[in-house]
């Protein structure tokens, strides 16, 4: 067992409105069950352990592309809309941020008495994995949320996070359970970032092997503890710029929903009728869901698909992200009746837009997309946290493509 990798985040305060804390549910287990259904939850509770892939989750589901909020508030979407289907699905989110953190032991007892799982080894695991975080690596952040993600075979994932006050910084810690053997035999990696001085002995935990284990890692070398975990590093400005997203990505994602039609292609017949803008969100969903790991390096792209609820890259696009919740609910319902037509699809967006990147050579027109997306958000019923988004004064005509 590891910990399979580390975010760095501006800390940023606010809440979550209904009308998007009820879509990131929504959207949030229909992109859980594609996962499942597809791949199974071994891989769901991998790419959980992924800190790129979990930010960009984030931004698809329309959060503040950059900020400690992401982690929060996806978590609990998740939590409340996956739970209740636990048993089908195979997968429980236990504890959460302040006080349902420290649920997390209760919760763990009661699903692993339902499964048939050794309650107090998950619950041990829960312990040691907070109090390495917290106790043993003393890096200034201070642990405040801590999700226990556990599937019926006792395989699990933790995602915790820790928030700096001095310099309103937060910190997400990732942890797999993958190969687990023992906290002594395999000890997890550590951490990698900006130094904050010596680790310390965890004084706070009774076991012995435990404690050996967190020690061991003062003896690895920095360049081992590099090479073992993902570190993503988020920017604190707000708005997202041209540098925070691969163009060449963004652009062929965008030239197959705006530029080319279903009718152009076989595979997407089924998706017919949908709008580009659709089309656009519904790509970005699938790569979610079917995308390679190297997809994720660039997270901000993931919030062209309905915006962020702060206003940036644009208003959540409220009608877009319904539409995309409705095809792709409805398409995970028929698969599991045995028509997977327009599930095959929603692949196979993905997959065309890889293969458009090649030749594709994006232009410098990044200021004139977010402008476009801002100037029509009031069209697909834009909001933000400040409010409904309004028609722009002027509208103006943009070439957002020179292939």
């Amino acid at each position: 067992m590891k910990r399979s990798g580390i975010a760095d985040l501006p800390l940023h305060y606010g809440h979550v409105p209904k009308w998007l804390a009820e879509r990131m549910a929504k959207l949030g287990l229909a992109i859980t069950e594609a996962i499942i259904t597809d791949f199974g939850k071994d891989e769901y509770l991998k790419r959980m352990s992924d800190p790129f892939w979990f930010q960009s989750l984030g931004c698809v589901l329309g959060m503040d592309w950059h900020s400690s909020g992401i982690t929060t508030s996806v978590l609990g979407a998740l939590k409340s809309a996956i739970n209740p289907l636990s048993k089908e699905l195979g997968i429980y989110f236990c504890g959460g941020k302040g006080k349902f953190s420290r649920n997390t032991p209760h919760e763990l007892l009661v699903y692993g008495e339902k499964n048939g799982l050794n309650s107090s080894e998950l619950i041990r695991s829960s312990k040691l994995v907070a109090k390495v975080d917290n106790t043993a690596i003393q890096d200034g952040h201070q642990l405040y949320l801590h999700s226990f993600i556990v599937s019926n075979t006792g395989e699990w994932t933790v995602v915790q996070q820790g928030m700096h006050d001095t310099n309103s910084s937060a910190r997400r810690y990732h942890w797999h359970s993958k190969d687990f053997q023992s906290f002594t035999e395999k000890p997890h990696a550590g951490i990698c970032g900006t130094n904050q001085g010596l680790i310390l002995d965890m004084t706070a935990v009774d076991s012995k092997p435990a404690k050996t284990a967190v020690m061991n890692m003062t003896t690895e070398k920095p360049n081992h503890l590099l090479a073992e975990i993902s570190h993503l590093v988020m920017p604190k400005h707000h708005d997202v710029k041209s540098k925070d997203v691969d163009l060449k990505r963004l652009g062929a994602m965008l030239w197959l929903a705006h530029e080319k039609q279903p009718k152009d292609f076989d595979e997407l017949l089924l998706l017919e009728g949908l709008g580009p803008r659709t089309l656009q969100s519904l790509a970005l969903v699938s790569e979610v869901i079917y995308g390679t790991p190297t997809r994720f390096q660039d997270p901000a792209r993931f919030s062209f698909a309905h915006g962020g609820k702060d206003g940036h890259p644009f208003p959540v696009l409220t009608k877009v992200y319904d539409e995309t919740i409705d095809v792709l609910t409805k398409a995970i319902t028929q698969s599991k009746l045995g028509n997977s037509d327009k599930k095959s699809a929603i692949e196979s967006l993905s997959r065309m837009a890889y293969k458009f990147e090649k030749d594709f050579t994006p232009n410098n027109n990044f200021e004139q997309l977010l402008q476009k997306e801002r100037d029509e958000a009031w069209k697909y019923g834009g909001k933000t946290v400040f409010g409904d988004a309004k028609p722009p004064v002027k509208n103006q005509q943009l070439s957002l493509f020179d292939n």
